[in-house]
């Protein structure tokens, strides 16, 4: 029999346990809201999340999408979820083979073996060897196109397109990488048919040595392991793409699961100048210009290059127009007899007196543009052809 007084009533029990749970809860949240304030990456984290849920949404609402890809999207892990703030939607993507001049060979083998197995699957569905293959590899010299050709076939197959930042992979807790890694594969697969791209792949996936870090080895182990699972799985349609311009720094058995690959070389003659039409196809130009001369000018330019030598000519017209203003400012600021209306219509002239890009434009461009790669020893001296 216990002592009165010193027995504890059902009600001073039920008050200590609300007393234990309300402090555990505080010291919970108190807790992982320090956590949250110490981890540099919790808003990046938070960011991602809301892209996600964004991206997420609109694939859900693509016309065709099956009930069964909607019901995984809505059970993504938190890791999945950080990889697909990386999606991008085939309608949201801009370029198509239209938007890619003078590589209408490697467009065509792209199409026979990526596209037409994927878009035409229920015809080669007996046969093993008529799958598209589950690496692709584009390697060329900077400036080429590569990134816009891994676009246009996503947006030519209708396929889901993870433009993957290999950033993403990295965090500082142990065991956080294998998992970001993993994520990568069962979201794309999740999201099939989809494409995996991976810009400069051969900083990501170069070849192993003794002297690479723990985390970064176990990263590209489990990820050629989980690649070779796809390859294995014959129904699975999830492509990973990379573009790299060091192919011989890829490690071999990256290689080997990239089966297709494809070159793109810089822009011969005759491709210069059908990219330069393109380019200046929707701009203002006045009928003097010479694509011929300029693409015979152009020798050793990539397609950037030519983009951007197209820019530099287009600029030169803001900038006349800036030295008119300011010389029309300093005549009225003289002349004290003109009215307002005059000065209305003087700023009338000043919209109508945009011209449009001419040779000259193109040929002081291209003068700087030579100088400047010349300087940075991306262009022989030997190239430096002047446009007369």
């Amino acid at each position: 029999m216990m002592v009165e007084g010193s027995a504890f009533t059902r009600n001073d029990v039920f008050q200590m346990a609300i007393r234990v749970a309300f402090v555990s809860a505080v010291t919970y949240f108190s807790i992982k809201w320090l956590v949250n304030q110490i981890d540099p990456t919790s808003k990046s984290r938070k960011k991602a999340e809301e892209r996600a849920r964004e991206q997420l949404r609109k694939m859900s609402c693509r016309a065709g999408l099956s009930s069964k890809h909607t019901l995984a999207l809505d059970k993504l892990t938190d890791h999945e979820m950080i990889i697909a703030s990386q999606l991008v939607v085939p309608d949201e993507i801009n370029v198509n083979w239209k938007d890619i001049a003078g590589l209408d060979h490697l467009i065509q083998e792209l199409r026979e073996t990526v596209i037409l197995p994927i878009q035409k699957r229920e015809l080669f569905a007996d046969s093993r060897l008529t799958q598209p293959p589950k690496g692709v590899l584009l390697h060329g010299p900077p400036g080429c196109g590569k990134t816009l050709i891994a676009k246009a076939t996503a947006k030519e197959a209708n396929m889901s397109f993870i433009n993957l930042d290999v950033s993403l992979l990295t965090d500082k807790w142990y065991g956080e990488t294998q998992k970001l890694a993993a994520a990568v594969f069962s979201l794309a697969v999740k999201l099939q048919p989809c494409i995996v791209f991976i810009d400069e792949i051969e900083s990501f996936l170069r070849t192993r040595t003794q002297h690479d870090h723990e985390a970064t080895a176990m990263m590209k182990t489990q990820f050629m392991s989980l690649w070779d699972g796809l390859i294995t799985d014959p129904t699975c349609t999830v492509i990973i793409m990379g573009a790299t311009n060091r192919p011989q720094d890829l490690d071999k058995a990256i290689q080997r699961r990239m089966p297709a690959t494809f070159h793109v070389p810089m822009p011969s003659e005759q491709q210069r100048e059908r990219i330069l039409q393109l380019i200046l196809q929707s701009e203002p130009i006045t009928p003097d210009i010479d694509y011929k001369r300029l693409a015979s000018a152009t020798e050793g330019f990539s397609g950037s290059d030519l983009h951007e030598l197209c820019r530099q000519a287009a600029v030169y017209r803001v900038r006349d127009l800036a030295r008119d203003e300011i010389a029309r400012e300093l005549n009225e600021t003289e002349d004290t007899t003109k009215t307002k209306s005059s000065n209305s219509d003087s700023d009338d002239e000043y919209v109508d007196a945009v011209r449009p890009i001419t040779m000259d434009d193109l040929r002081l461009s291209l003068t700087k543009l030579k100088e400047s790669k010349i300087q940075c020893g991306t262009l022989a001296p030997a190239l430096r052809i002047e446009l007369d």
